[in-house]
């Protein structure tokens, strides 16, 4: 039975790409506060903060681009076992642009899984993805599995990115049948700590969406994406597995429960009417991003259950609710107003419909 049918031993030599990033940094820290844990070794291209150096104790920062042959020399000496790639950018860097951004995701994933390849010590390999490979559109199941792919090919840069990714890491795998590869397809991530797509976007007292849609989102709390790839790599099993948090939040009702004013607005105009009410923030947004506010993404987590053994702590309304309090944003629409606005609403709604019905009664009667 190979490593890729029945999972690895526990790991010794860890090492993290991306480790200046909040899931990298913060799945470092993790490893590091782990006795069975015997070295964690940090990398990226830039270093973290000092807070997060500090609190990452014991392991050791490599400042070193993926791309580097630098990286295997690293992994050689060290005799690392397992490999945890979370260094994929999801926006084009300042400089370099979209050339840059796919020079650091793909080619920098490439060089990496070329190094572990090559590297006799290597056991497994962990690969932070995301839910963006299945695309937005309205064509799309309600769920997600980790069989299906997009309806739509997913048009973003992030999204394209991250499909290549997947395509190198499979191979790998395929030519080494020894090496355990784990995917982990995240829902977006949310959480009072990490200022994420649906984090920035909820931040605005006036939220553009469009008429005629109301975006299922299903998101994944901060601390459930690292407690899953901190279990993926301790000892989870070879495979790919979609994370995401029990149950979804509709977008309007997420624009409720943050005390934000929706304004639905025409599709064609979403984005000049979102810069005008969100000024430079709109521009922030990714393509896959916007398609995720049209649309949405649901993801089947039977495999995350079931062979991954992994279950979320929030559920996507307990994640959006405890980012609301982290964030410490002031309703500009107070939760109770609305509330009782909507009941006063059902309420007119059922009267009127008794009063059609007596209507109608009355009407028949009389015909008779």
């Amino acid at each position: 039975m190979t490593s890729n049918e029945r999972g690895v031993a526990a790991p010794k030599v860890v090492l993290v790409t991306g480790a200046s990033r909040f899931l990298g940094g913060y799945l470092v820290t993790r490893l590091a506060q782990n006795p069975a844990v015997e070295r964690v070794i940090a990398v990226d291209s830039r270093s973290p903060s000092k807070d997060l150096l500090r609190r990452m104790g014991r392991a050791e920062f490599v400042r070193a681009d993926i791309r580097n042959p630098l990286i295997g020399k690293v992994i050689r000496n060290a005799g690392v076992d397992t490999v945890v790639n979370a260094a994929t950018i999801t926006k084009p860097p300042r400089s370099g642009g979209r050339a840059t951004m796919k020079d650091l995701n793909v080619i920098g994933a490439m060089q990496l899984f070329a190094v572990c390849q090559k590297s006799p010590s290597v056991q497994k390999v962990v690969l932070r993805s995301s839910s963006s490979v299945y695309g937005c559109s309205a064509k799309d199941p309600v769920k997600f599995t980790e069989e299906m792919s997009a309806r739509k090919p997913p048009s973003g840069a992030f999204a394209r990115d991250t499909i290549d990714i997947e395509g190198y890491i499979r191979g790998l795998g395929r030519r080494r049948p020894d090496i355990a590869v784990s995917i982990l397809r995240m829902a977006p991530l949310i959480g009072p700590r990490l200022n994420g797509s649906i984090s920035r976007y909820m931040t605005s007292p006036l939220i553009p969406s469009i008429i005629g849609r109301d975006a299922r989102m299903q998101l994944l709390h901060e601390e459930d994406a690292l407690a899953a790839l901190e279990r993926a790599t301790m000892g989870g099993p070879a495979g790919t597995f979609n994370i995401g948090a029990d149950g979804t939040i509709m977008l309007s009702q997420a624009i409720r429960r943050a005390g934000r004013i929706e304004v639905p607005v025409p599709f064609a105009l979403f984005k000049s009417v979102g810069r005008a009410l969100m000024g430079g923030m709109m521009r922030e947004f990714t393509t896959e991003q916007l398609d995720y506010f049209h649309f949405g993404c649901g993801l089947d987590t039977t495999r995350m259950r079931s062979d991954l053994g992994f279950e979320p702590r929030w559920t996507t309304v307990q994640a959006f609710d405890d980012f609301v309090r982290g964030a410490a944003i002031r309703p500009v629409v107070r939760t109770e107003w609305v509330d009782s606005v909507e009941k006063r609403a059902l309420w007119a709604a059922d009267a009127g419909a008794a009063l059609s019905k007596a209507a109608l009664a009355a009407t028949t009667g009389r015909e008779r």
